[in-house]
């Protein structure tokens, strides 16, 4: 369990990241902070590989997103997720400390296991600063300690020793990166400044070991990296997202949002597919529908997530169900949200095409981003 401290701590960090900034027509007191210069997402930017794929600390917020399924030896399929956030806070940065928490590192890490029917899932939170944390420039390597992604050359490896399993994985990257949006300049909503940059890495092929209780399995796999940046990510009418990733069996790709505004409805919505011969397609928010068929409420949090749906995109309609229902991730004691993530399964006409991911925010409570 988070201890007591660690939880305080945590908590003041997650206030000091997820205030805005104040940009007020008031004259700053004699304690006031100046306003923390973000850097805007503007259409027209052209990502740079590898230069992009390190960290971006101009931004306000970026994540590195893996996500996948793992074939142990001897055992069912099971889902993975791990994810590195960087946030840049509003905080007086002329202050020398190397204590300042310029930038903020918080690590979630999941097992979905049919076996267990319940996410196992453990959390990491520091500040980046004395090398005990960090995003680098560059090339992409992300830590908190002894938890890692690192790029060497073509390859991820991802190393996390968690309170319950390890990972220790190799992923290799057999396709060039899947520039969302307008050649990575990713819409979220209405308002152009509502954007990210964006791209992914689609059938990652896994190979490693997952260690729980003691024993060692090999594992293989297809896994999926979403790379993000952003300095205003969600509208102020936005309640969540839906999003999914699709790695489909015949090498294609599919990824599909939808941002939910508070009443419910959809604010906006967009995604792409890329075919196995690398042909690609970007859908405008007309041709994505994301159409919930079933419920599961957590008996935890009383919140309720639709986790099984009907998915169009274009001509593209896909069945969406999960591997188990109780995919819910409690972060609160790191990004101070409860959200569910999971491994689903891909179909047409009943027939399984592919597997990927599902990630369901502010069901649990409206997210602020």
């Amino acid at each position: 369990m988070v201890s007591f401290n660690a939880r305080r701590r945590a908590l003041g960090w997650i206030s000091a990241v997820l205030a805005p900034p104040s940009y007020g027509a008031e004259a700053p007191g004699p304690r006031a902070l100046p306003p923390t210069p973000y850097a805007p997402v503007v259409p027209g930017y052209r990502l740079r590989f590898p230069e992009d794929e390190g960290s971006h600390p101009a931004f306000r917020t970026e994540w590195w997103y893996v996500t996948g399924w793992l074939e142990p030896r001897g055992r069912p399929p099971i889902g993975f997720q791990v994810t590195f956030f960087r946030s840049r806070p509003n905080v007086d940065e002329r202050n020398p400390s190397a204590f300042t928490a310029r930038h903020i590192l918080i690590a979630h890490a999941a097992l979905s296991d049919a076996r267990r029917g319940r996410l196992v899932h453990d959390q990491k939170v520091a500040r980046a600063s004395l090398g005990l944390a960090g995003a680098d420039e560059g090339r992409t390597r992300v830590w908190i300690d002894d938890w890692s992604i690192a790029q060497e050359g073509a390859v991820y490896a991802v190393r996390i020793p968690a309170r319950e399993f390890s990972l220790a994985l190799s992923l290799t990257t057999p396709q060039p990166p899947f520039l969302q949006g307008d050649g990575g300049y990713s819409r979220k909503g209405p308002r152009p400044e509502s954007a990210s940059y964006y791209y992914s890495l689609p059938q990652l092929q896994v190979a490693g070991a997952l260690t729980e209780n003691a024993k060692r399995f090999e594992v293989s796999g297809t896994a999926w990296l979403d790379h993000e940046w952003s300095s205003s990510y969600m509208d102020e009418r936005a309640a969540g997202w839906d999003w999914i990733g699709i790695n489909f069996d015949d090498g294609g790709a599919l990824m599909a949002f939808r941002m939910r505004e508070r009443s419910a409805g959809t604010l906006w919505a967009g995604g792409a597919y890329r075919s196995a011969d690398g042909r690609r397609r970007t859908f405008a928010p007309a041709e994505v529908d994301m159409a919930p068929v079933r419920s599961w409420r957590s008996p935890r949090t009383g919140a309720s997530y639709p986790v099984a749906w009907r998915v169009r995109a274009g001509d593209l309609e896909l069945t969406i169900d999960p591997l188990m229902d109780d995919q819910e991730n409690d972060t609160r004691a790191s990004v101070g949200t409860i959200y569910w993530e999971g491994a689903v399964t891909a179909s047409q006409s009943g027939k399984a095409i592919g597997r990927g991911y599902l990630e369901l925010t502010g069901y649990w409570r409206a997210m602020r981003l």
